[in-house]
């Protein structure tokens, strides 16, 4: 991630701090959307920007996970139990600051769980998922406001090239067509929390402060339910 200028770094605490003040900073913000999108990288400098908390899923962590891209469905149940029990851990583990709820940056919603069970698990597979989902009887806080990134299934595929991670270089773009278009399902229907749905195609949150601070005033100035952020990279 490229370094932020003094300047740069100076007028977001001042954009905070106003925020702050006139409470329109969100306590715990959750980035989603589909492998290669960008989300751990904009949750991280969100929570570096807001000094809240990171919590980032164990994706490196999941032994099962490598087996699934390389070799499909015969791994899909370990790896989605993975994720499922170590998801549920960590909703147990969220902070709790106070009775307003946890102040937060996460790269996932638990219940985004159920969606890649679906996409991957056959019938029989599926109800046992469900079976241990309610077991579990999980009870995550609810986001101040869900990001959802957005991008066409061939712009993933390039960044997940182009990131170069040994595991991931099996996925294939049907996949990745098939999980954007859940995540699109999924999140259309969504009215849990409120919704900032960004087209995260062309633009580059890690390296380009302005593209950083555009989309910080989406969220400080997010209003209402359900917004979208479709900026032209060309003009900001």
């Amino acid at each position: 991630m490229a370094a932020v200028s003094a300047d740069t770094s100076a007028q977001l605490v001042r954009k905070i701090a106003h925020a702050a003040d006139h409470r329109n900073l969100p306590r715990y913000v959750a980035v989603e959307g589909p492998i290669g999108v960008g989300k751990t990288t904009l949750a991280t400098r969100l929570a570096e920007t807001l000094r809240y908390p990171l919590l980032l899923e164990p994706v490196s962590e999941n032994p099962f996970l490598d087996r699934f891209y390389a070799e499909g469905s015969r791994h899909a149940l370990p790896t989605q139990l993975f994720f499922l029990l170590h998801r549920a851990r960590q909703v147990t583990d969220m902070p709790s600051n106070d009775l307003l709820g946890p102040t937060l940056v996460s790269d996932f919603l638990i219940e985004k769980d159920r969606l890649f069970a679906q996409l991957t698990l056959d019938e029989a597979e599926f109800q046992l998922y469900e079976q241990i989902h309610t077991s579990l009887q999980l009870d995550p806080p609810t986001p101040d406001l869900v990001i959802y990134l957005q991008a066409p299934a061939e712009t993933l595929e390039d960044r997940i090239r182009g990131r170069g991670l040994e595991f991931e270089q099996h996925i294939q773009l049907d996949y990745l067509q098939n999980l954007a278009d859940s995540y699109t399902e999924f999140f259309y229907y969504y009215d849990a929390a409120p919704l900032l749905v960004v087209n995260a195609a062309e633009i580059d949150f890690a390296n380009n402060d302005v593209h950083f601070e555009t989309l910080l005033d989406q969220v400080i100035q997010m209003e209402g339910t359900r917004q979208f952020f479709n900026p032209n990279p060309t003009l900001i």
